[in-house]
C-alpha cells in the first residue's frame, strides 16, 4: 500500500533556526500524537540556485536564510484529513500559529498533498 504525504518548503532566517527547530519539534510531536506515521524536517545542506527553478528560487531565499524541506506521512488521504483536522483543532497548534512572531515567513511557504506513486 502506498502512503499519502504532505510536503512543504519554507525559508527560515538563520538567526531563527533554533526557534524554528523548537517549534517544529513541538509541532511534530503533536502530529504524531494525533496519528501521523512519520514527521520529518530537513534543513538545506546541498541546495543550490538553478537556472530555471530550485528550492532557493521557489521561496525567494535571501542571503541570511536557509530552506526547510518537510514532509509528514499518513496511511491515506482520508487518514491525513482526519489527523490534520485533529491537529488544527489542537490548542497547542492554535497557540503556535496565532503568534505574530513566527520564526519564518509564511507568505513564501508552499505545500501540498501527494498520493504515493512508488514506495520501497
Amino acid at each position: 500500500m502506498a502512503h499519502y504525504v504532505d510536503g512543504y518548503v519554507l525559508p527560515v532566517p538563520l538567526a531563527n533556526l533554533d526557534a524554528y527547530r523548537k517549534m517544529a519539534t513541538e509541532a511534530g510531536q503533536i502530529w504524531m500524537e494525533h496519528g501521523a506515521l512519520r514527521y520529518f524536517e530537513g534543513v538545506a545542506d546541498d541546495v543550490k540556485p538553478g537556472k530555471v527553478t530550485s528550492f532557493p528560487q521557489a521561496v525567494q531565499l535571501r542571503d541570511d536564510e536557509t530552506v526547510i524541506f518537510s514532509w509528514i506521512v499518513y496511511e491515506s488521504r482520508e487518514h491525513r484529513d482526519a489527523v490534520n483536522a485533529k491537529v488544527m483543532d489542537d490548542p497547542r497548534i492554535k497557540a503556535m500559529m496565532d503568534t505574530k512572531d513566527l520564526p519564518f515567513d509564511g507568505m513564501r511557504m508552499f505545500w501540498g498533498g501527494f498520493a504515493g506513486l512508488v514506495e520501497f
